[in-house]
């Protein structure tokens, strides 16, 4: 006879069973079998020092590595510590599995008592639960298969008294198939095919979607002529090739947007087209005609007015539209010798002039970021907080392959970060991660270097140091304003970094970095943090674009 095990036993072994990559967590008495559990079943554990960053390096683990993560907290305060990266998740539709401890149905009168679906709800992540010993399976096996095959964030509550109820082992789950792709209609296919056909200027705009087909994509723009850019989060799609002109939107440079904003065809592949990635609208020309590839029918056109909405599956879309163009002949289209040209001169932020600001005391973030982008090795993961200094680590310094940039900006939290960095580190272990934060931001969630430091992470933490809150102070602040709110004492951040068993260097001019290409020469078993003091820039370039919005 086969000794029963408890639901919480089965939720671990089942999740695993799925195909569970890896669980980031806090662990309290609500879900400390269920981890446990996890554990046993082998799927990889790391204990955070905070919910929030344990969310967000689930999230962050999912996204660089494509594969499904978890996240398991402690009945009510443990989740809603987690919210803000749940809430991150949820908006940018990472396929993340949170197993949430939750009160038993009597225990009316737990301090730990919320009503945890309605919370989930709110911030567009998917309520689910695990009603019963009898439907414990199906319940779990329902929660997994609609984080992954829909690419939601989904909570899974499970209650600490059926938690604890007995089952009979049900033995091993089977994988999830893959989850179905959806073809373009023909006709569709066709009219895509013939606006390429006849497009001049042609544009391909690759979101989040497009990651996985880059390849496939560039050979397509290759044949029609087409010029390539992408979206903030899926920057690295066309690393390596010629006629990439880098990131869209905010941090476009300013020949990426005047190229975008000529074309007279725009087609974005699996991009949602926000107003970040446009401009509010500003960079798709009057005489622009607007394509969008997406799987969702709810995306297309949801945030830009397009003349064509295309639904279908990225990947199966471009192989359609390939094959309806292999015999047309190959086209020049963008690709002329003046943009060439101009390309290879002014392409990349590097590239384009500016005054130093760097005085005897502090350093440029351009100046900064340029001559870091020189010392970084090549095979890097990039990851950034968020805040004005946030369009210096994301333009200047190159991303090296698809996936190697990791955006966890949907909800716009600062704080993020270091979370984000652990999480991407340990998708990408063969890549040096390299993560841009604010001063702000990296306080907030420092305690999650001690995480890092505990995994013995090679990662470079570089703190853009205003002592401040840059994008209060420069673009929020009326002239004359009282801005002690949001300016701070200076503050030695290496020797705290060096207290919580990282290295440390202050950098105050370029010389000053000498100390990263140390670290970088080895062993790199800890962080090293770059607590770089930088000149007032008057307000970042992409923050005014951003904040036309507001």
């Amino acid at each position: 006879m086969v000794d029963p095990i408890t639901v919480a036993e089965l939720v671990g072994r089942r999740v695993a069973d799925l195909g569970a990559a890896h669980t980031f967590g806090v662990v309290g008495s609500g879900n400390l079998a269920v981890t446990n559990a996890l554990v046993a079943a082998g799927v990889p554990f790391v204990a955070a020092r905070h919910e929030g960053g344990a969310a967000t390096m689930a999230d962050a683990y999912a996204r660089t590595s494509g594969r499904p993560a978890l996240l398991t907290v402690h009945q009510g305060c443990g989740l809603t510590n987690a919210m803000t990266g749940i809430a991150e998740a949820a908006k940018s539709r990472t396929p993340l599995l949170v197993l949430a401890a939750d009160v038993a149905g009597a225990a009316v009168g737990s301090n730990f008592r919320i009503d945890q679906d309605s919370l989930v709800r709110s911030v567009g992540a998917v309520p689910e639960r695990v009603h019963s010993a009898a439907s414990a399976s199906a319940d779990v096996t329902r929660a997994f298969r609609t984080a992954v095959h829909q690419r939601r964030t989904v909570v899974l509550n499970l209650p600490l008294d059926v938690q604890g109820e007995e089952i009979a082992d049900p033995g091993p789950a089977r994988r999830l198939p893959p989850a179905p792709r959806a073809a373009p209609e023909p006709d569709l296919a066709d009219a895509l095919a013939d606006l390429l056909r006849h497009a001049e200027r042609p544009v391909f705009l690759a979101g989040r979607g497009a990651l996985p087909y880059g390849r496939e994509l560039a050979a397509l723009a290759d044949h029609t002529g087409a010029l390539m850019t992408s979206s903030a989060v899926a920057a690295g799609t066309f690393a390596d090739e010629a006629y990439d002109l880098g990131i869209c939107g905010g941090f476009a440079t300013p020949l990426a947007a005047e190229l975008v904003r000529d074309a007279d065809l725009l087609v974005a592949w699996g991009c949602s087209l926000t107003m970040w990635t446009t401009r509010h609208g500003r960079l798709v020309g009057p005489q622009t005609r607007v394509v969008q590839v997406d799987d969702d029918p709810l995306a297309l056109g949801a945030r830009q007015a397009v003349d064509l909405g295309v639904l279908g599956d990225v990947g199966l879309t471009v192989a359609a539209v390939a094959e309806r163009l292999a015999a047309s002949p190959v086209t020049t289209g963008y690709r002329r010798p003046d943009v060439a040209e101009r390309l290879a001169s002014g392409g990349r932020w590097p590239q384009v002039p500016y005054t130093d600001l760097s005085t005897p005391h502090t350093i440029d973030p351009r100046t900064l970021s340029t001559r870091l982008d020189a010392i970084l090795p090549v095979h890097r993961q990039l990851a950034v907080d968020s805040g004005n200094f946030m369009g210096y680590p994301a333009g200047y310094l190159t991303v090296p392959a698809p996936g190697a940039f990791c955006f966890t900006q949907a909800f716009q939290s600062i704080g993020l970060g270091l979370a984000t960095a652990i999480g991407a580190a340990l998708a990408a272990p063969d890549r040096v991660p390299v993560l841009g934060t604010g001063d702000g931001g990296f306080l907030m969630g420092v305690a999650e270097l001690e995480t890092a430091v505990r995994l013995g992470l090679g990662l470079l933490v570089v703190v853009y140091d205003d002592a401040g809150y840059g994008a209060e102070i420069h673009h929020f602040g009326p002239a004359g304003a009282d801005l002690s709110t949001v300016r701070f004492p200076d503050t030695d951040l290496a020797a705290l970094a060096r207290g919580f068993g990282a290295e440390g260097v202050t950098v105050r001019a370029v010389g000053d970095l000498a100390a990263v290409e140390t670290w970088l020469a080895g062993p790199r078993d800890r962080p090293l943090v770059v607590d770089a003091k930088i000149a007032d820039d008057g307000g970042s370039w992409w923050l005014q674009e951003a904040f036309r919005g507001h």
